[in-house]
């Protein structure tokens, strides 16, 4: 039996993007926004969505509780400023927020008063696609 903290983290959040597809839906705006505020243009990836929902899947199962704030400043890169060299700039919120919002409605994390964890069913979720991934590495 492994879990989330027994695999790669790239190849989990890529098994979880496909995973999710079926069960979070895209918003529109995702087309028009950029990913963070050091970005100059919207990702080019049309499987964004899934793979940042994957992302904010697996931060909320390692670091859980945690709310949007937390996870603005984890998304967040550096901007660049005129005279002075780049600094930290959190991450847009809505975006978070909303794909949060999704993954609530697929029953994957639910909101408590000190903010967002894993349900039972998203721990599972997680954990059946790291036992795939740890069994084929094994077997590969």
């Amino acid at each position: 039996m492994s879990n989330v903290y027994d695999v790669s983290p790239s190849e989990l959040n890529r098994r979880v993007a496909d995973a999710l597809k079926g069960m979070i839906k895209r918003p529109e705006f995702v087309n028009y926004v950029k990913s963070g505020p050091g970005k100059e243009r919207p990702p080019s990836d049309p499987d964004f969505w899934f793979k940042r929902g994957a992302s904010i899947l697996r931060q909320v199962y390692v670091n859980g509780p945690v709310g949007t704030s937390r996870l603005r400043t984890r998304y967040g890169n550096r901007e660049s400023h005129m005279r002075s060299r780049k600094h930290h700039v959190r991450a847009g919120g809505n975006t978070i927020r909303t794909a949060l919002q999704e993954l609530e409605k697929a029953g994957l994390i639910k909101s408590t008063s000190r903010g967002r964890v894993i349900t039972p069913n998203g721990r599972s979720f997680l954990d059946k696609i790291s036992n795939a991934i740890n069994a084929t590495e094994k077997n590969g």
